[in-house]
């Protein structure tokens, strides 16, 4: 392939990754990776409730890795509710013992809820540093070994791991945990509540596109002309067969 064809599907290849960081750095801050309707369980069998009666005691929440807002509905109005991360400082602390949503602290799982944090950083970092890997496959004289298509696929493999890491632990702790029912039922005495309905907003999303985005730059660097790692082309296969032949 003529080296003008390369340089522009690295450089098409390097602006997606840098979109890619930017739009997972903008997903961990805000609160849109779940939303979920919850139901007074409690105030509705109390009444017995059914039908439209229900939306009384219907209400909403929405949260993401470390704030989030709700609305919480017994029959009596509207009970507004928020949880969040006390400062910044404690967000640059997570990878220690961290307040991540801290009135929350022993009813999440935080082993689960850090390891989220964790491996959406580590994707952040690597996608950036993917995106100056291609860049600088497009514009430079790379090495081989790392700069090179071998460091390329290495970092789009290990890059994908983690955005799929990132969503699958993010499902368990929402789904197996019951993350959402945790969250509004804390420190709730009187009312129990439910969650009816759940489903994954924008910023989950970010994270599912940044994934495949990072298993097409993979294709992009095989339509470039490079072999994928460990597999051999046909030319040296018939060189090594024309060499055994020899001896």
């Amino acid at each position: 392939m003529p080296d003008q064809q390369k340089k522009i599907i690295f450089c098409m290849a390097g602006v997606l990754s840098f979109v890619c960081a930017l739009g997972v750095v903008t997903a961990l801050g805000t609160p849109l990776w779940i939303k979920a309707t919850i139901l007074c369980k409690t105030g509705a069998l109390l009444v017995n409730a059914s039908g439209q009666e229900l939306d009384k005691f219907m209400g909403e929440m929405q949260y993401g890795l470390f704030h989030g807002e709700g609305v919480r509905q017994c029959g009596l109005g509207a009970r507004p509710f928020r949880f969040s991360c006390n400062s910044k400082k404690e967000i640059l602390l997570i990878l220690g013992l961290p307040s991540v949503f801290p009135d929350l602290l022993k009813a999440i799982p935080v082993s689960i809820h850090v390891n989220v944090i964790l491996f959406s950083t580590v994707l952040v970092v690597l996608t950036m540093a993917g995106a100056a890997f291609f860049m600088y496959n497009a514009f430079g004289k790379p090495f081989e070994a790392l700069h090179g298509p071998l460091g390329l696929y290495l970092l789009s493999f290990i890059s994908g791991s983690c955005g799929c890491l990132v969503m699958a632990l993010f499902a368990s702790e929402v789904k197996i945990h019951h993350l959402s029912e945790k969250i509004a039922n804390y420190k709730e005495g009187t009312y129990a509540y439910k969650t009816q309905n759940e489903k994954y907003t924008t910023s989950f999303w970010v994270i599912f596109i940044c994934f495949f985005v990072h298993f097409l730059n993979g294709l992009l660097i095989r339509l470039a002309g490079f072999h994928f790692p460990f597999s051999k082309s046909k030319d040296s296969e018939t060189t090594n067969v024309a060499s055994d032949l020899m001896y």
